[in-house]
């Protein structure tokens, strides 16, 4: 299942993530990743939680970085979430709709049973209806 934090940049979509994963790791039964574009939370997330810096990985498109997800899933059959910071920049769509991008997520996270929590620099009322319903918080 998909579900997206949602809000314009400074909202506090990074601290509600890191939270949410640092809270999920205590009950945890599975492995947890953490997608940045850098690692500059390091210290600030549970250090049983994957810190996956997306920079050192020479994506081009989002078409790439659906790939780069499943390259993940695959080679971790424990993983129980994924948890996406500044989603827009990581799978370079920004300037673009990324409903088509987030629903291709949404397939691969219910066929394989994997939690996705997603921020998206973007205010509810700009995501198009087909994700209103991903929607966990709006800042």
């Amino acid at each position: 299942m998909v579900q997206l934090v949602v809000g314009q940049k400074g909202k506090g979509k990074t601290t509600e993530i890191l939270n949410r994963a640092n809270e999920e790791i205590k009950t945890a039964r599975g492995n947890i990743v953490f997608i940045d574009r850098n690692n500059a939370h390091m210290y600030e997330l549970n250090n049983k939680i994957r810190l996956i810096d997306i920079s050192r990985y020479p994506l081009v498109d989002s078409h790439e970085f659906v790939g780069f997800i499943c390259g993940i899933i695959s080679q971790d059959h424990d993983l129980q979430s994924m948890y996406l910071d500044g989603f827009m920049k990581c799978a370079k769509l920004e300037g673009q709709d990324v409903t088509d991008t987030i629903l291709r997520l949404d397939k691969l996270s219910s066929m394989y049973n994997i939690n996705l929590v997603i921020s998206v620099s973007l205010d509810q009322d700009e995501l198009s209806e087909a994700l209103h319903d991903k929607v966990l918080v709006s800042l």
